[in-house]
């Protein structure tokens, strides 16, 4: 499932930027179905312009039926009614989603076989002190077995004893989910955390969620701004 917002704050209508000839939701969409991962690749989408465009190129896509806040409620409504056991939730501004991230996140539950994990997610290792300090930049902290402890803008965790070697992670937004936990995240109210923060996965954390956290080498290029965007576009070329 790629959740799709038309309006962005940072960036309005990023997902329908010019990526080398295809707007960028496109080549995420392209990206997901390449992989070979999946049984189907849904857009799910409050635009009619997003959704017209992903069905013009062959692709499927679902319109929204309500508002939503965030990702995870989007990707809620559009799974309710199908049998599905993991939904997997890639970011539509990311059209350099790679078959091995997504890999790892769907082997996390091939092996859970106590059903203890609701999510999977991915990050990646950070060393630059301009994207640590970037709110814009979600960090993650986990325990000794990689399960989130908690996710924040701010640089977490802070390094008060300058002598030792902090180790820093960035989340990346790609989730796998089993489906009662996204339906249970549909169903639970926003609470003090998630709503300071603006980090969907608190709320998962604050209602006792267990999220396995894998550690990945793979940075990619995700599309917030139009700076990044011309990072793309070179990358791509």
């Amino acid at each position: 499932m790629i959740p799709a917002r038309y309006a962005a704050s940072r960036f309005p209508a990023k997902l329908m930027q010019d990526l080398s000839g295809k707007p960028v939701i496109v080549r995420t969409y392209e990206a997901a179905v390449k992989t070979g991962l999946f049984d189907k690749v849904y857009v799910v989408t409050d635009s009619n312009t997003i959704y017209d465009t992903i069905t013009a190129e062959g692709g499927e896509a679902i319109m929204s039926k309500k508002e939503h806040d965030c990702g995870s409620d989007r990707i809620a409504e559009a799974v309710t009614e199908m049998d599905v056991d993991i939904i997997v939730n890639v970011q539509g501004d990311e059209p350099f989603t790679d078959r091995e991230s997504l890999a790892q996140v769907i082997e996390v539950f091939k092996s859970d076989t106590e059903k203890e994990i609701d999510l999977a997610s991915l990050m990646v290792r950070i060393t630059d002190e301009e994207e640590i300090n970037n709110p814009n930049t979600v960090k993650v902290i986990v325990d000794n077995r990689s399960f989130a402890l908690y996710f924040s803008r701010s640089p977490i965790p802070y390094p008060r004893a300058k002598n030792e070697k902090t180790v820093y992670y960035k989340h990346k937004g790609i989730y796998a989910f089993r489906k009662e936990a996204l339906m249970d995240f549909q169903r639970l109210p926003m609470l003090q955390l998630e709503s300071t923060e603006k980090i969907e996965a608190i709320r998962y954390l604050e209602y006792g969620k267990k999220i396995k956290m894998v550690e990945t080498t793979v940075t990619g290029i995700e599309i917030d701004t139009p700076e990044d965007l011309e990072k793309a576009q070179a990358a791509w070329r």
